[in-house]
């Protein structure tokens, strides 16, 4: 009798990586051609209103969560232990209030961009300064993500290959760029979709790896995350600590606000569901479904610091672990652990990446060109945002400085604070701005809080955390105030 033997013989970690990043590709370009059949304009910026509310849902909760957050968040615990989860709880709150507050007002007046708005209740000044708003601040940020994954790419790589960096940057620009040129947000419903459950289904097969070296049931992982020191969730005893509960309960709550109901990429797959009562259910579905995304973020940091101790970088804690599976440590780990990170780290990152640069060709074409119908226009314009978003990764490169990169970060969270206040002072009171002055009220407002930050660093010893949002809407809103008058009709 024939005694039939099968033997697995392992790949090269890189030729796995790639083979996995081929087939992951297959599959967007599959739904791409699907998806894109008949595109034109109100396909690439709507989808027609035909989007299925629970795709939306599902799609956006990966498109929220970026390679920066699959790397970094799990590290948090090191530095602020699980306090995390009170600015998830004020999210909450504050998706309640877009899908309550805000979408009502999309729908009834029926925008491409939400950044029209603007311009009916204030003036064109108004307008244009929150769509530039929008269009610095998305492009600087998307760019700076999606630099820190092609970086870790080419670490895992590239580099292994002999490929240099400029080539991984465009030739990963020029894929999205592919996928989502004729379909446009109607193909990033479902492309999102299938990334998400891939960032998902490498998370979960991650944190299995880590809980079966370490010799631990599921129950008994729990039990041990429940147990460690490092599993702190909530802090009510130190008001100065930018980790209060308050602070960052109702951080969330207004990040939410400004980052999701205020920013075109965020709300523009909102505004693709079939009816506001579709789009309100993918809001709420999508904010409570983004507490527990990120508990398990924070449960895989734990389970890591059970491996690694607690001596290393929070943003190192991730990438080590999987460098110990790629260089076979004697830890013992899965050889298939770095496909998984990178599985991870690809669907994470063009997910938010692809719908940043959707998202920036909308606002140039609706906002600043006011062409919205213009199909040659878009094409165009799509091009011209992949050549830029590649320029500003290269400009990160090159110059090479983590401080830069820092500022930037600032930078970045400060334009958001200006388009809270031009749609607090639009929604709450019945005057009209000096539209004139809006640009120069918007660029004093981050310059004041930035001020007034380094003031109480000098001389109080304080930091502001998430709460300097809050703070930089209110000065946009008092300027707004003081120098507008009261509408008469």
């Amino acid at each position: 009798m024939w005694k039939v033997e099968i033997f697995f013989v392992p790949l090269h970690p890189v030729m796995e990586i790639l083979i996995t990043i081929l087939a992951y590709f297959a599959i967007l370009f599959a739904i791409s051609r699907l998806t894109s059949r008949k595109g034109d304009n109100d396909t690439f910026f709507r989808a027609r209103h035909r989007s299925p509310w629970y795709m939306v849902a599902f799609g956006m909760v990966g498109a929220s969560i970026s390679g920066v957050t699959f790397v970094s968040v799990p590290g948090m615990v090191l530095t602020s232990q699980m306090t995390y989860l009170q600015v998830c709880l004020g999210f909450i709150v504050g998706y309640v209030i877009v899908a309550f507050g805000l979408l009502p007002l999309y729908y009834r007046l029926n925008l491409t961009s939400i950044y029209s708005y603007l311009g009916d209740r204030l003036g064109p000044r108004s307008y244009q300064t929150g769509a530039w708003f929008f269009l610095i601040s998305k492009m600087t940020g998307a760019a700076l993500k999606f630099y820190v994954v092609c970086m870790i790419l080419q670490q895992f790589v590239f580099d292994p290959a002999g490929i240099p960096f400029v080539v991984n940057v465009a030739a990963l620009v020029f894929l999205i760029w592919v996928y989502t040129r004729r379909g446009g947000i109607a193909t990033l419903v479902f492309t999102d979709t299938f990334q998400t459950l891939c960032l998902f289904a490498a998370l979960a097969l991650i944190l299995f790896s880590v809980t079966d070296h370490l010799g631990l049931s599921l129950g008994e992982a729990v039990r041990c995350i429940a147990d460690s020191p490092l599993s702190r969730i909530f802090v009510f005893d130190d008001w100065l600590s930018p980790h209060n509960f308050w602070k960052q309960f109702l951080s969330g709550a207004f990040i939410v606000v400004v980052m999701t109901g205020l920013d075109q990429d965020m709300m523009q797959k909102n505004l693709t569901c079939r009816t506001l009562r579709d789009a309100q259910k993918d809001m709420c579905t999508y904010g409570l479904a983004f507490l527990p995304a990120n508990l398990l973020f924070l449960a895989l940091g734990v389970l890591l610091t059970m491996v690694l101790g607690t001596e290393l970088p929070g943003d190192r804690l991730l990438p080590t672990f999987i460098q110990s599976a790629a260089h076979s440590s004697p830890l013992h780990l899965s050889p298939f652990l770095p496909s998984l990170f990178v599985l991870g780290i690809v669907a994470a990152s063009f997910s938010s990446a692809d719908s940043a640069l959707t998202s920036l060709t909308t606002c140039y074409c609706v906002d600043i060109r006011r062409r919205p119908a213009d199909e040659f226009l878009r094409r165009r314009v799509h091009v011209f945002m992949c050549l830029f978003f590649v320029l500003f990764i290269l400009l990160f490169r090159y110059a090479n400085s983590t401080s830069l990169i820092d500022a930037i970060y600032i930078l970045v969270s400060y334009t958001y604070g200006p388009l809270l206040g031009l749609f607090a002072f639009g929604l709450l009171t019945r005057r009209r701005p000096a539209d004139r002055l809006v640009p120069y009220l918007c660029l004093a407002s981050p310059l004041l809080c930035y001020g007034l930050d380094c003031l109480c660093r000098h001389f109080f010893d304080y930091h502001f955390g998430y709460e300097l949002l809050m703070l930089n809407g209110l000065f946009t809103f008092v300027g707004l105030w003081l120098t507008g008058k009261r509408e008469t009709h």
